[in-house]
């Protein structure tokens, strides 16, 4: 049976390009989605093999839409599609139990063989990154722990890209209220009193691109 695919990117061109390699290696294609829920929401409908996800999605990043895809169908493997090869991004993929990091820079075929890798159980890093990534085990570097929870990871994001508080409350489902308390908790936790601090932040964590 050849493996069921998801594919999400925000930008329509990247995901036909993707599709149609996927078709041309035999693979199914099971849908495809344009931003992070979108490809939660389809990922519970499918339960794909696996699920390509570009890292920087608007709504919901791919970090973020793995960790909810992999909660709703563990046997999804999820391999993340970037344009970042910083060891930090590759390291926090990892630890939320992403199983391949492909580097948008190179050849069709890293993806392809990343696939097969992760069918079989393995873990799979673009060539690019995996030098960073034996370094930042040598020199022993860790992540600065992330002080907010996977919602407020969320509003977090919604806020940077310039939601409002009825817009995220209508997005996620929850009341403006809600919304605005995960808000005031997100500035208290990050200790900045505006949205700029939080889109400083996001920038650095690579939840939104500039």
């Amino acid at each position: 049976m050849p493996a069921r695919i998801l594919v999400a990117d925000d930008h329509a061109i990247v995901r036909q390009g993707v599709k149609l390699l996927m078709l041309r290696e035999g693979f199914e294609v099971v849908d495809e989605a344009g931003d992070g829920q979108e490809a939660v929401r389809l990922a519970r409908a499918h339960c794909p093999d696996v699920a390509v996800l570009d890292y920087s999605m608007p709504l919901l990043n791919g970090l973020g839409a793995a960790r909810e895809i992999m909660q709703a169908c563990p046997q999804t493997k999820v391999i993340l599609l970037t344009m970042h090869a910083d060891d930090r991004y590759v390291l926090e993929a990892l630890r939320t139990g992403v199983k391949g990091y492909v580097v948008k820079s190179q050849s069709a075929t890293d993806l392809t063989l990343a696939i097969h890798e992760v069918m079989r159980g393995m873990v799979y890093l673009s060539p690019r990154v995996s030098r960073a990534l034996v370094d930042a085990y040598l020199v022993k570097s860790e992540l600065p722990p992330d002080p907010l929870t996977p919602r407020e990871r969320e509003v977090l994001q919604l806020v940077a890209e310039g939601k409002t508080t009825k817009e995220v409350a209508h997005l996620l489902g929850i009341s403006v209220k809600t919304a605005e308390s995960h808000r005031t908790r997100i500035m208290k936790k990050l200790d900045t009193p505006n949205t700029a601090g939080i889109v400083r932040y996001a920038i650095r964590r690579g939840l939104i691109e500039v």
